[in-house]
């Protein structure tokens, strides 16, 4: 992007200063400003530590996977067979299903992976390459949550698999509106760029030949494997500042003061998320149901990191503040808000398209709130 040229000393420094300064010391008044600063440092090397390189982790292996799968035409299989299913929903290609299913059984990044393979991307036309984001992003750590969400009809004393399956229902319509959302947007961006590829007929995405690599089978397996896990590597550092600032930010403001007071430890926080949430309780609970406006907690932290969030469901269970219907909706919304506030920006910007990121977020903010309700309103057809 080019970089404009501005005046050295604006008022915006003056804001910007105001803003900043007034933030900190808000904080620090409550927590102190050692805790503040502790806890900021703390809840960062954490976050490095067992949330980054767990995506990295996981974007590695996507990366290997996917380039495997390119390089053996699964890809290519996917895209023809599902194209008929997933255009008329998401105005896709077939092979974005192969997105949707990394993400679900991994976490958001690894639709990185797949899209750094150029074999994977030859299928997008520009406008929509810019909405995997928003597609991956839905359907971020589904399983984990799913079968987390599952386990705790133990504590509740009551099967939730339906619930669950509810809120999987949910995920799917929210991802619809966020990455038809992105795709309005992102068409209108090429557009007033003057490159548009406008829509051509279904036989332009299927292409009847592929790249392969030369060598026997074993030996293209092992260097596709390999050379996928190094771009998941690339993809990894890539999201290290999203993660980070975001993430940190959200939990200092989710979470609140330990029961022994502020010492300073990772993730301790101010809680006025919650409080702002008790104050939108009358809108919260015909939207999603919600029955105590403490649930709110759960779909903002979601916002950061979905981890988190659903470390809060047992303790949410024990205080009798949630039921199945909760369940289905958090569900619903942990899916498609999976921590998208902490890798949105790194993720689009490792797409190369830093400047719609505003747009992704927005398409996918909406996105959740409908997955929340579509789930709400599911569970009241379906369970009652």
């Amino acid at each position: 992007m080019n970089k404009l040229k501005k005046k050295a000393i604006s008022l915006e420094a003056f804001v910007c200063l105001g803003v900043l300064g007034g933030v900190c010391t808000a904080i620090a008044k409550i927590m102190g400003p050692v805790n503040m600063i502790n806890t900021v440092m703390g809840t960062a090397h954490d976050l490095l530590i067992n949330t980054v390189f767990f995506i990295m982790g996981v974007a590695v292996l996507a990366g290997a996977l996917s380039s495997v799968l390119s390089e053996f035409g699964v890809i290519a299989l996917i895209n023809k067979i599902l194209y008929f299913v997933i255009y008329p929903l998401y105005r896709l290609p077939g092979a974005s299903a192969l997105a949707v299913v990394t993400t679900y059984i991994s976490d958001n990044p690894a639709v990185l992976g797949l899209a750094a393979n150029k074999e994977f991307k030859k299928y997008f036309k520009n406008y929509q390459f810019t909405a995997l984001t928003n597609l991956g992003t839905s359907f971020g750590m589904g399983f984990i949550v799913s079968a987390f969400m599952v386990a705790q009809g133990g504590l509740l004393k009551e099967n939730l698999f339906k619930a669950v399956l509810i809120g999987n229902l949910g995920a799917i319509i929210g991802s619809i509106v966020s990455v038809n959302l992105m795709i309005h947007y992102s068409k209108k961006y090429f557009k007033e760029l003057g490159e548009l590829e406008e829509e051509t007929k279904v036989e332009k995405f299927v292409f009847d030949t592929r790249e392969i690599r030369s060598g026997s089978v074993f030996g293209r397996f092992l260097e596709a494997m390999l050379e996928g896990g190094k771009i998941g590597v690339d993809m990894g550092i890539a999201i290290i500042p999203g993660v980070i600032i975001i993430c940190t930010t959200v939990l200092i403001l989710t979470n609140g003061m330990p029961e022994g007071g502020y010492t300073g430890a990772a993730y301790e926080g101010i809680g006025v998320l919650p409080i702002i949430g008790a104050k939108l309780n009358f809108i919260l609970k015909p939207l999603f149901g919600f029955s105590s406006p403490e649930a709110i907690a759960f779909p903002i932290t979601a916002l950061g990191a979905v981890g988190a969030a659903i470390g809060l469901v047992p303790q949410f269970i024990k205080e009798g503040v949630i039921g199945a219907r909760e369940i289905a909706v958090f569900t619903s919304m942990g899916m498609c808000w999976s921590g998208y506030l902490s890798t949105h920006v790194a993720m689009m910007d490792s797409l190369n398209y830093r400047e719609l990121t505003g747009k992704a977020i927005f398409s996918h903010t909406i996105g959740g709130l409908i997955a929340g309700m579509s789930a709400n309103f599911l569970f009241s057809l379906f369970l009652g």
